[in-house]
């Protein structure tokens, strides 16, 4: 030990260790992000229960309602006239059609609160008609009657000429017939929002000539929400 002018300080002291601390690591966490976490995961959680409620409510009302889709079909055509004039591009055609539709639903009712018909030839439509609204019951089936008749203009192609003037040598016409509706349906005493279906019927319907009677082959339609 030495002596500084007779006095006695003790040990030396070493200087004091310094601490570096890395940030980004550690356990501390800052308010604004922690919240923000906290949120995300909490509308995560809402929105991941509120799925699988609703998951399981379609499923229930699956088991009980058993929805089956509508059948419609055209049982029966009368065409008495069907002429293309390539001299006004007019269409003169008189045309009748049966229909059914057929609800299998045993607690569905469906509003057709509103039905348009349209006939179409070749990718053309040369008639339409706005058919009465009705609302039909479960397991029930309804009747439609469209007729087109009278004249209208349309425009065929030469391809399109050349399959109307074969059609009209085999007095067999290739026809189609739209329906657009807008409809509600009726669970118990719930009605839903209209929906607006399409439905097309694709058929062959012959020529009927000097009175003589011709078989028409029923058509199933396509029915497409």
């Amino acid at each position: 030990m030495s002596n500084l002018n007779g006095a006695y300080y003790g040990p030396s002291i070493p200087p004091p260790s310094k601490s570096y601390h890395r940030h980004g690591r550690g356990s501390s966490c800052n308010p604004c992000s922690c919240l923000f976490g906290c949120l995300c995961n909490c509308i995560f959680r809402v929105i991941f229960t509120v799925l699988i409620v609703l998951g399981v409510i379609a499923l229930v009302l699956w088991l009980v309602l058993r929805p089956n889709k509508v059948k419609f079909y055209v049982t029966d055509a009368t065409l008495t006239q069907f002429d293309y004039s390539t001299t006004n591009n007019t269409l003169y055609y008189d045309l009748a059609l049966n229909m059914t539709i057929r609800n299998p639903n045993k607690r569905i009712g469906i509003y057709y609160d509103s039905i348009e018909a349209r006939g179409m030839y070749q990718g053309q439509r040369f008639a339409s008609q706005n058919l009465e609204r009705f609302y039909q019951g479960h397991k029930n089936t309804s009747y439609l009657n469209p007729v087109f008749k009278g004249q209208n203009l349309v425009l065929l192609g030469d391809r399109e000429k050349t399959n109307y003037n074969n059609e009209k040598n085999l007095g067999i016409y290739e026809m189609e017939m739209k329906l657009y509706m807008r409809i509600r349906l009726k669970i118990g005493w719930i009605k839903t929002h209209k929906i607006k279906p399409k439905i097309e019927c694709d058929f062959k319907v012959p020529l009927e000539a000097n009175g003589r009677s011709v078989n028409f082959e029923e058509t199933r339609c396509h029915f497409d929400w």
